[in-house]
């Protein structure tokens, strides 16, 4: 729960249902839809997200009686509704009689109307128009007792940098800087001869100004990153500004917006405190199965640790195929069931789908939906919903507001993704989430549940924190890594980490967490994609050599730092490459190469085995586990088959599988198939 709001609404079930849009259809269509809805199990219709031109088709004129219609006959089936403001996609009028609401490009280009995410955030009339659509939306539904959630925007993201924009920016400087010369400071502008000696002489960091082959490509660090912070907190300022509006009618009913996981343009910790609960949008890349489920509990668990470890919605998902990708293939048969468990798993109280039906035209004529053109429920997808529709309903309320338990932090950075990949004499072919989800993979086949969270986060509760690529050292960070090593726990940092300060200022003297880590970098080499360097570790059971990419970093340790791993090759051959010192009761790891998917999961094993926390069913590839600590104190323990092929278990926990009845004991042993989920009630706490 916020501060400012409540915390996600109840029901008594897991909610099931996604996006629906009857407005492009005739009347005589929702008939067919809802019997199929309710055949499905659908309880919870997400409506008006993209309905701003039916809703005011012109400035001076407001039209409800459209989606009245749509909400009573919602109501009346049995259903709720989560009742979206339309400012994700403006209607055609607006940017006409308001041009300059449309976004100036990074190449500085006018945009003309058209797409969406097409508004400007410091258009003066895009936010008046879009807040008085909020506040009419609200004074009319806020006491509808079949709206649940609202919905504010869509996929926010994107930016703009129109000579409004600048202006908001230096307004935003002069906020966080207050004088010119902390501008000055923390941009390093004596270099170049950049001083600024009036904040006017300020402009937005773009292809027409401080950059050269795109966004990435800055010659002042310290500006860009301040552009990506200030345009994350303008789009954040039209979402609680729509949100206000909605407050000043309804107190009660939590808001939210549909976030996209890992996105880099917008910075969710910034947006975490103004959402009531954390919802997202679930389409992960085509990948490697078992790739595609690691990164999808990832993704999970940053939602998740928006809100503190709060249950969230997914918002969005598709029951078969995408439309936006090169290649867009089907949901094989089971992974609509096995992908949507996985997120109950992982926190989810709710499962959506875009779309309900497939829309008639356009670009996302061909997306996945429930429903295709024709309303067919003869279909495999439709099916398949059904089917996991009656599931979910079985669990009943047993799963909701259920936590999951976690003595494992993998901390995530924003500024830190940001600063990395503009940051040059680094390795361009470095990639901050690539990193990012290589350590989180070792985590996900230890079967360890994790908790990804901000670096402002309280670490007390965690006995491994595990800190890829934190370039960026904020506030206290330093400190509390400290503190949490020298009360017991391990520490697992990688190379660039702890380099600069929040302006990307690089640290005179000694940085902070060198004293930590007991290391010095005293170079950092870099090579091309596939230039690898061998590097033994030496852990207990032998010493075996894995691959290392990208980054070397020549350290030398301080006296009394272990050596657990040595590079084999080049100059530096036989110098550490990865080190552990003792600090107080616990342990500092630094990794200073991009060590390989086995060489990361070896040293994690090795950390996670300190502390017993290697999990069950580790060697069972394929087979996910994941525990739901429900408010009563039940433990819920889910087993998700993600591989291929049958895959026999024995079992380190009894239960009654939720989803069939089956009574199981410790010891048995269970044959798995590909895509089977079970959901076993322990009885006892996780």
């Amino acid at each position: 729960m916020t501060p400012d709001g409540p915390g996600l609404p109840l029901s008594d079930h897991l909610r099931y249902g996604g996006d629906y849009n009857p407005e492009q259809w005739p009347e005589h269509v929702w008939d067919a839809d809802h019997a199929a809805f309710t055949a499905a199990r659908i309880s919870t219709l997400t409506v008006g997200v993209f309905a701003w031109a039916h809703l005011q088709p012109a400035e001076d004129r407001y039209d409800f009686s459209r989606l009245d219609a749509i909400v009573s006959r919602v109501a009346a089936e049995g259903r709720q509704v989560v009742l979206a403001t339309p400012s994700g996609a403006m209607p055609p009028w607006l940017a006409r009689a308001y041009p300059e609401a449309c976004r100036v490009d990074f190449e500085g280009h006018e945009k003309r109307y058209g797409g969406r995410h097409n508004h400007c955030p410091s258009s003066p009339a895009f936010r008046r128009l879009s807040v008085a659509m909020a506040d009419r939306l609200a004074e009319r539904y806020a006491d509808h007792p079949a709206v649940v959630a609202w919905h504010v925007g869509n996929e926010y993201g994107g930016a703009c940098y129109c000579d409004r924009c600048a202006a908001g920016f230096r307004v935003w400087l002069r906020g966080r800087y207050g004088t010119l010369d902390r501008l000055n400071a923390a941009w390093s502008t004596v270099f170049w001869s950049h001083l600024y000696g009036d904040w006017e002489e300020v402009v937005p960091p773009n292809a027409l100004s401080e950059h050269w082959r795109g966004p990435n490509h800055t010659a002042f660090h310290g500006a860009t990153l301040d552009y990506r912070r200030f345009m994350s907190d303008a789009l954040l300022g039209g979402f609680v500004a729509e949100k206000a509006a909605i407050r000043a009618h309804d107190a009660a009913t939590p808001v939210t917006t549909n976030l996209m996981g890992f996105f880099q343009p917008v910075d969710y910790h910034r947006w975490a405190p103004h959402l009531d609960f954390a919802s997202w949008d679930n389409y992960p890349p085509a990948d490697d199965p078992l790739r595609t489920a690691a990164r999808m509990a990832a993704t999970h668990a940053a939602m998740r640790g928006l809100k503190g470890g709060q249950p969230f919605w997914v918002m969005e998902q598709t029951p078969s195929t995408t439309a936006s990708r090169d290649v867009n293939p089907v949901k094989r048969p089971g992974v609509l069931a096995l992908w949507t468990w996985q997120s109950v798993a992982h926190g989810a109280d709710a499962t959506l789908y875009f779309q309900m039906r497939q829309s008639r035209g356009a670009c996302e004529k061909y997306h996945g939906a429930v429903l295709d053109h024709s309303g067919r429920t003869d279909t495999r997808v439709f099916r398949e919903v059904t089917e996991l529709g009656g599931a979910l309903a079985v669990t009943g309320d047993a799963l909701l507001g259920a936590r999951t338990p976690a003595r494992v932090a993998l901390l995530l950075d924003w500024d830190s993704w940001w600063a990395v990949e503009m940051t040059d004499g680094y390795n361009r072919h470095v990639g901050y989430l690539a990193t990012f989800l290589r350590y989180h993979r070792a985590l996900w086949h230890a079967n360890v549940p994790v908790d990804v969270v901000p670096v402002t986060a309280d670490l007390s509760g965690y006995d491994v924190v595990v800190a890829p690529l934190l370039h960026m050292l904020k506030g206290d960070v330093a400190d509390r890594l400290g503190a949490h090593v020298e009360r017991g726990g391990s520490l697992v940092t990688t190379f660039y980490g702890g380099r600069v300060d929040e302006d990307t200022s690089a640290f005179l003297g000694e940085p902070p967490l060198d004293a930590l880590l007991g290391v010095r970098v005293e170079e950092t080499d870099s090579a091309v994609p596939g230039a690898a360097n061998p590097v033994t570790l030496h852990l207990p059971g032998g010493d075996v050599v894995h691959a290392a990419e990208l980054v070397f970093e020549l350290l030398v340790p301080h006296p009394g730092t272990e050596v657990v791993g040595t590079y084999g090759a080049d100059f530096y051959a036989g110098t550490p490459a990865v080190t552990r010192a003792t600090r107080g009761e616990g342990q500092a790891w630094h990794v200073g190469t991009g060590l390989d998917d086995d060489g990361v999961a070896a040293v994690l094993r090795a950390v996670l085995d300190r502390h017993g926390l290697v999990g069950p069913h580790a060697a069972d590839a394929g087979v996910e586990v994941a525990d739901r600590l429900a408010p009563d104190g039940t433990c819920y323990r889910f087993l998700l088959h993600h591989g291929d092929g049958l895959r026999t278990i024995t079992l380190e926990v009894g239960g009654t599988d939720l989803l069939t009845g089956r009574e199981v004991a410790v010891g048995e042993e269970l044959t798995l198939a590909p895509a089977q989920v079970m959901v076993l009630r322990q009885g006892t706490a996780c």
